[in-house]
């Protein structure tokens, strides 16, 4: 019944935060900052870890899941202070982390951010619940994660919101059974900096203000909304597949010739 799936869906959710939120006390994450040690993890986390690992080499380590700790100096924190501190940079991902399919080995204790991927991730679980319940046709919307699916193959109209105007849209995408997700500067803003931070400079992005991609999956189109904030979208195509548009802080989009916009 609907009801029994949503309290499965609920309880798959509560799951995945309590292992990978770094906003909770009780979570696996972090647990993993405070102790040095082998930690079991949960039969998906391979995928993930796997795609954080190809994100860190592709973008040269601006993508990391070890940018936690400088999130926190940064204020964005447990209890979403929003007060700046000294920032200091991750360390390297070789120098900290171990992992293969059942286990991950913190050789010291860092705080892991899974935020460039993980909502993503989290999106296409529920999907698969979904599909395994028989329903073929559906839309998750996960605050502008979207994956969507369709028996009958009609395409879902997108806005693509203005993020200096968000009453407005610069332009109308397309989703045909895929997944699209957007990343902007301005949703999470304080002092000079914002949700997104190169961890090379310490410093937010303000070149590009806001990303598109379409992918098939939603994990790899999250992740690689996060990356384009830093890294070339040629660079990342030899590796992913993906689609993508870009706004410039001078408010020129620029988008992939298969990306579906009007």
């Amino acid at each position: 019944s609907w009801v029994r799936l949503l309290h499965r869906i609920d309880a798959r959710i509560e799951r995945f935060d309590k292992v990978y939120s770094r906003f909770r006390a009780d979570s696996l994450v972090t647990n993993m900052s405070r102790e040095t040690g082998s930690y079991k993890m949960p039969p998906d986390a391979y995928k993930m870890l796997d795609f954080y690992h190809q994100l860190y080499e592709a973008t040269h380590g601006n993508v990391t899941p070890l940018i936690g700790q400088t999130m926190v100096e940064a204020g964005y924190d447990a209890s979403y202070s929003l007060q700046k501190k000294t920032l200091h940079r991750p360390p390297k991902w070789e120098d900290v982390i171990q992992y293969d399919r059942h286990s991950l080995v913190m050789q010291r204790p860092v705080l892991l951010d899974f935020g460039a991927a993980g909502k993503g991730y989290l999106v296409d679980i529920v999907g698969q619940m979904l599909e395994e319940a028989g329903i073929q046709t559906y839309t998750i919307n996960a605050g502008g994660d979207i994956r969507y699916r369709s028996a009958h193959k009609e395409g879902l109209p997108v806005g693509l919101e203005n993020p200096v105007d968000t009453s407005e849209a610069i332009g109308i995408t397309t989703l045909m059974n895929a997944s699209l997700c957007a990343s902007a500067g301005s949703k999470r803003k304080w002092d000079d900096l914002s949700h997104t931070i190169n961890p090379h400079t310490l410093k937010s992005p303000t070149d590009i203000i806001a990303t598109w991609v379409i992918a098939t999956d939603t994990m790899t189109a999250d992740g690689l909304a996060t990356a384009l904030f830093f890294t070339e979208p040629r660079e990342l195509m030899g590796r992913f597949s993906f689609s993508y548009a870009l706004l410039h802080k001078d408010m020129s989009l620029e988008y992939a010739k298969d990306f579906p916009v009007m």
